[in-house]
């Protein structure tokens, strides 16, 4: 090939070169655009489709009593996060109350996803307390505390694109078993694996996207990506869920629907804490909300009362 090029190319346009090093990167560009997941996933189209594994019908798994509406779930006491010389936050203190769902709202930079952080266990308190469920869990780490019942979605998607939906969705449910990796690896794990698979199906079932199941997660649009994401969080049975920014990038319909699912999971009984940037979603899904800005808490109280609070509207809504 490249001998051929060699010869034909110099003839073509006239003129001597290495014009086969161009086309070779030609080439390699319009492979990396076209053949992202590589050369198997071109041939794998052209195979015939595979059926769909059955999936069980019922799930074993332990389940969770949500806690009675209105009981204290999440109390966060005088906490305080340094990062050096920088203070991300400044001794806030929020409740969160069984059954309701919160919105955390402020300015870029105001310190919401470091509290999530401290809240979930990624990061450490610098002094301050978080209990959850009548538990202290500042110093936990992320998987102790999620066994205590909570569970989140992030920022930007985080789903394995060429894995499917129900693969994706399974990974939260793993939580709930008492296999290792090692038993894993020697497929000693298949009576939980098919538990978690009806887990899965069941969660998928529950959020709409049942028609989805086997389908790639890469190949669903961002909206239904997210609720992919908040499946998974439902399949660890949590009774607290975090949400962090997940109307960000969505139509208007998409957020309808993600709207609509949280508040039916409000009245299934579960607990929602969601930071947003999206006023008009925001302030039409929630029972109350804390405001914060440069780290601090600025407000907190029902979605009427915030709208018109004066400090609010200049730091974050832009003024009266």
């Amino acid at each position: 090939m490249r001998s051929y090029l060699q010869g034909a190319l110099p003839a073509l346009l006239g003129r001597a070169g290495n014009f086969e090093v161009i086309v070779f990167g030609i080439l390699m560009i319009a492979s990396l655009q076209g053949l992202r997941g590589g050369i198997w996933v071109f041939i794998e189209r052209l195979l015939p489709r595979k059926k769909d594994p059955p999936v069980p019908e019922s799930s074993n798994l332990p389940a969770r009593t949500q806690p009675a509406h209105g009981e204290l779930l999440l109390k966060v006491e005088s906490v305080r996060k340094e990062f050096g010389g920088l203070v991300a936050v400044n001794d806030v203190s929020c409740e969160v109350f069984a059954g309701e769902i919160l919105g955390l709202i402020g300015p870029n930079g105001a310190g919401k996803t470091t509290m999530f952080n401290l809240i979930d266990g990624e990061l450490r308190c610098t002094a301050g307390n978080i209990s959850f469920a009548s538990r202290k869990i500042s110093g936990l780490t992320p998987h102790q505390i999620a066994r205590h019942g909570l569970s989140r979605t992030f920022q930007h998607v985080k789903l394995i694109a060429n894995m499917t939906v129900i693969e994706n969705v399974m990974l939260g449910a793993y939580l709930r078993t008492h296999d290792g990796f090692l038993a894993a690896g020697a497929r000693l794990n298949r009576r939980a694996d098919t538990q978690v698979r009806a887990e899965a199906a069941k969660q998928l079932r529950r959020v709409g996207l049942a028609e989805n199941m086997f389908a790639l997660a890469g190949s669903l649009p961002l909206g239904k990506q997210r609720i992919v994401e908040v499946a998974r969080a439902l399949c660890a049975d949590p009774i607290l869920l975090l949400l962090d920014e997940p109307a960000a990038g969505l139509r208007y319909l998409e957020k309808q629907e993600l709207a609509k699912l949280l508040s039916s999971l409000r009245g299934e009984g579960l607990t929602v804490l969601i930071v947003e940037h999206d006023m008009e979603f925001l302030m039409n899904l929630v029972d109350r909300v804390v405001v914060m800005d440069f780290g601090k808490k600025l407000a907190e109280g029902l979605p009427q009362e915030i709208r018109s609070n004066p400090e609010v509207l200049e730091a974050y809504l832009g003024g009266v």
